[in-house]
């Protein structure tokens, strides 16, 4: 499929939200930059909603992974036509090889635990300067996070679920953090609780609702990863797990405070001045020692307390005061 005029760039970004999140600071510096940037993306089905307002965009390919590998042949033939300017490939595929572009780019995995922004400014050789994470929205989806956000009072944004047992904050924990701080005396009284999830989290969203009463926004199933992305942008405060909407939140400038647990956070904590890591007593390394492969169904997170995440939270509130 020809692409339109002007300069056209393949750009193979990742299928997980997260670390699509990461390296989407390289579109926008490739749009920038670029004179008549014309793009295709390829993305996995969970992240590729994340980039259908890119400017200069022709085509979204959604590449859903094969155990066999057949996804990369199936790729290559849709995309083969074209002469492409630059092909960015952050999977470290052969595919830059067979498609012969006038430039290419292709990840390479870095030898020392380096942050994944990094790593991706790694692929552009702009690590000095490296691309924050940025998502493009339109009017019409701004519009609707309008709309979902109406009402009264600061946003404490919560995403409670993750990919795994292993790095999930207890349920009942965030309901405590959330009670104190949007009642009483809290930092964020008389405020909104918002929680966001994918599909399947429903249950687990619907189970902070008393935390917050009437004033709860349950956005869990039932928004695209760009529009989460558009109402966190409305939030004052963010706390999560390690997932792809905690990635979200920090790329839409609301203070971020990420839980950590058997998760590197020197690769994946969030990005930006506004953003925070919380853990319990024990480093990545030492859990890491204690389930090796990352795979038992044991909860990591039991020795994060409540006054942790309370007392970071009231902390980066009180930093972030206008």
């Amino acid at each position: 499929m020809p692409s339109a005029p002007g300069f056209p760039i393949l750009f193979i970004t990742a299928t997980r939200i997260g670390d699509a999140v990461l390296s989407s600071g390289l579109i926008k510096r490739l749009a920038d930059e670029i004179p008549g940037a014309r793009f295709t993306i390829v993305a996995g089905p969970a992240a590729a909603p994340l980039f259908a307002h890119v400017p200069g965009l022709d085509r979204i390919i959604t590449l859903e992974k094969s155990k066999s590998g057949s996804h990369w042949f199936q790729l290559w033939r849709e995309v083969r036509k074209t002469r492409w300017g630059l092909v960015v490939d952050l999977r470290g595929s052969r595919i830059a090889s067979l498609l012969g572009p006038r430039r290419r780019a292709v990840h390479r995995k870095a030898g020392q635990p380096l942050h994944k922004v990094l790593e991706a400014a790694r692929t552009l050789k702009i690590e000095d300067d490296p691309a924050a994470p940025h998502i493009y929205t339109s009017v019409g989806v701004e519009a609707y996070a309008d709309e979902l956000t109406q009402g009264a009072g600061p946003i404490l944004a919560m995403a409670p679920a993750a990919n795994w047992i292993g790095k999930t904050w207890p349920v009942e924990r965030f309901s405590q953090v959330a009670m104190t701080l949007l009642h009483g005396h809290g930092p964020m009284a008389g405020g909104r609780l918002m929680v966001l999830g994918g599909a399947g989290d429903e249950a687990l969203a619907l189970s902070l609702k008393d935390s917050a009463g009437r004033r709860f926004i349950n956005l869990a199933g039932k928004v695209d990863p760009l529009t989460a992305f558009a109402c966190l942008k409305r939030a004052r405060l963010f706390i999560g797990n390690d997932s792809g909407a905690m990635h979200l939140a920090a790329a839409a400038g609301v203070p971020t405070i990420g839980l950590f647990g058997p998760s590197d956070d020197r690769l994946y904590a969030p990005w930006g001045d506004l953003t925070r890591v919380v853990r319990g007593p024990r480093s990545y390394d030492q859990i890491r020692a204690l389930d090796p492969n990352l795979d038992q169904a044991i909860c990591h997170m039991m020795d994060l307390p409540v006054k942790t995440v309370v007392a970071a939270a009231e902390a980066l509130i009180r930093q972030t005061e206008i």
